[in-house]
């Protein structure tokens, strides 16, 4: 979820850590004094680190808390055990994942997100509701997704991405050719896929590119399927204004087939 969208130039657009190329902003406005507090002092205990290789080791150790080793469970991020994890790409302002969280005590949240600001509106709320359920990746969602096992992820969340509305910058858009197998890979059987834009032009890419995929099933079978959102969906403040300007948000769901 992009709260905030800047169309930064492509020889301008920095690096993740594994040196893939993001477009949009890392920072915004200068910190407060608690977020920054929560930054340098909540983050570290949340955090998850990909390793720079990217690539798979068959065999490796469970890490030390807060790091992820190529294809590392998931689950064993957290504390307690969870019955599932689900992903957030992109929690902007962090306001849908910390609603989940709240009321899926019994689930493991894992968020990225790299826009600074982003990350200590949602450090602020897992330190206000004490949220033990939430891991950061404060960096670039692709490597943390090749890092993922297959069949890993029970719900993934990809809301209100930037739209990148010009043609040129098509290619960017997270949900498409590059990035739907990957989603397709680390989904359990069954899991769903929520998407959701207020950008009609980003609404028809999705829909072409995700129904054509052959792992993914459309769920939907009546217009009040993708206008409404279901009781579990909470509203956010980029959707409320959203709203407000007369745009009007779509929902989109759809569940990984089974293989094989």
């Amino acid at each position: 979820m992009t709260d905030s969208k800047t169309d930064r130039p492509t020889d301008d657009a920095p690096q993740s850590e594994t040196g893939n190329r993001l477009f949009g902003r890392r920072k915004g406005r200068p910190l407060r004094k608690r977020r920054t507090s929560l930054i340098e002092d909540l983050l570290p205990q949340l955090q998850i680190t990909v390793p720079k290789s990217g690539g798979p080791k068959s065999g490796e150790p469970k890490s030390d808390a807060g790091q992820a080793p190529a294809f590392w469970d998931p689950a064993g991020l957290f504390d307690t055990p969870k019955r599932e994890v689900w992903l957030e790409v992109g929690f902007g302002m962090g306001h849908h994942l910390a609603w989940q969280a709240k009321h899926n005590p019994d689930v493991g949240i894992v968020g990225a997100e790299p826009f600074l600001n982003g990350i200590a509106g949602l450090l602020g709320m897992i330190d206000d509701d004490d949220l033990g359920n939430v891991r950061i990746h404060p960096d670039d969602a692709r490597p943390l997704l090749d890092a993922l096992p297959d069949a890993s992820i029970g719900r993934a969340f990809v809301l209100f991405a930037d739209p990148w509305p010009k043609k040129r910058h098509a290619d960017r858009r997270f949900i498409g050719p590059e990035n739907l197998p990957r989603l397709a890979r680390v989904l359990k059987d069954g899991a769903e896929l929520r998407l959701a834009s207020d950008d009609m032009g980003l609404v028809r890419w999705m829909l072409e590119h995700t129904v054509k995929h052959p792992d993914f099933e459309w769920t939907a079978r009546r217009p009040s399927d993708w206008r409404i959102r279901p009781d579990d969906w909470p509203a956010t403040r980029y959707e409320e204004k959203a709203i407000a300007a007369g745009r009007k948000p779509v929902f989109l769901r759809f569940v990984r087939r089974p293989r094989g």
